[in-house]
């Protein structure tokens, strides 16, 4: 596992440098990287997610279903009230940082290359949390403002009801015709290419050299790469729910680097969105290396 998953990032990265390339070249735009996030967000990533429901409704299904609902829920509380802990009190954008992995532009695709398409099943809850927890949480942790939190957004989120549509799919065994089926396909092989060209761009958008001198992304990158992955993963051990597939997907969607939506929210509200794209560039970088490591334990401990 440990040899595809680092043989996966460092594709990642290669397709990431083409991003970087692109927007160097000024072949990608500031707007052309942005509609390409808006088609991964409202088309692939659903697609990925209604696909991944696409299978036959049976009660070992059903049951992993909720097992993967429990355990997503238990990773995702660690990550919020450890990020409320540690930087509530110095700055809000490294809480929302910390809080909020990157399990759609990063989890997902390194999910499907190492555990195979199907366990995006396994994740799929977590990517609804995800936007239900951004859109509220994160709302008023980048705001400090509750009036700001807008839960028509969080239903008429893409990825979410993507979800819903796949959760009628599944209990009511729903069979996609194979055009269907191949449709999906093909559009399903655009994330990874789309998602890392995405966050290349991101990349090119910040001097690396002058962020890199800076401490508190390394601070946010200990903890959302680091220790936060770490108490997720004893967590999860002791959780008497799931198989080691389940855990192990959860969890590596759990310690994906800073997710790009910080850098979104903040300039959506007028905060510091260059302080976000930082934390974004940097914990994208270091993944690398803390990836891997964190995945070498859990395969360790979970089995």
């Amino acid at each position: 596992m440990l040899q595809i998953l680092f043989k996966q990032v460092l594709i990642m990265y290669i397709l990431m440098f083409f991003g970087y390339f692109a927007y160097k070249k000024k072949m990608i735009s500031d707007q052309g990287s942005k509609e390409m996030g808006n088609l991964l967000v409202s088309i692939v990533i659903p697609v990925i997610v209604i696909s991944n429901f696409c299978i036959e409704r049976t009660p070992e299904k059903v049951n992993e279903l909720i097992a993967s609902g429990v355990i997503t829920l238990v990773g995702m509380l660690i990550c919020i009230i450890f990020s409320v802990l540690v930087f509530h009190s110095r700055n809000r954008i490294d809480e929302f940082s910390c809080a909020f992995s990157n399990a759609g532009f990063i989890g997902i695709p390194l999910v499907q290359s190492i555990f195979s398409d199907s366990a995006i099943f396994y994740i799929s809850i977590m990517i609804v949390l995800v936007g239900v927890f951004q859109w509220t949480y994160g709302i008023y942790t980048i705001t400090d403002d509750k009036k700001f939190i807008n839960f028509k957004k969080i239903i008429t989120n893409p990825i979410i009801i993507s979800v819903f549509i796949g959760l009628i799919i599944f209990m009511f065994n729903i069979k996609m015709p194979p055009l269907v089926n191949t449709v999906f396909s093909y559009i399903s092989g655009l994330n990874t290419p789309m998602a890392m060209i995405v966050c290349g761009v991101y990349l090119a958008q910040s001097d690396i050299k002058s962020v890199i001198t800076k401490k508190y992304v390394y601070i946010v990158s200990l903890f959302r790469l680091i220790i936060i992955p770490l108490i997720t993963l004893i967590a999860f051990k002791f959780i008497p729910l799931g198989n080691a597939t389940m855990k192990l997907s959860i969890l590596l969607a759990c310690a994906a680097p800073v997710g790009a939506n910080v850098a979104i929210f903040a300039s959506l509200y007028d905060k510091d969105f260059k302080r976000g794209i930082e934390n974004v560039c940097v914990s994208t970088l270091l993944c690398i290396i803390t990836l891997p490591l964190i995945m070498y334990i859990a395969s360790i401990l979970i089995k």
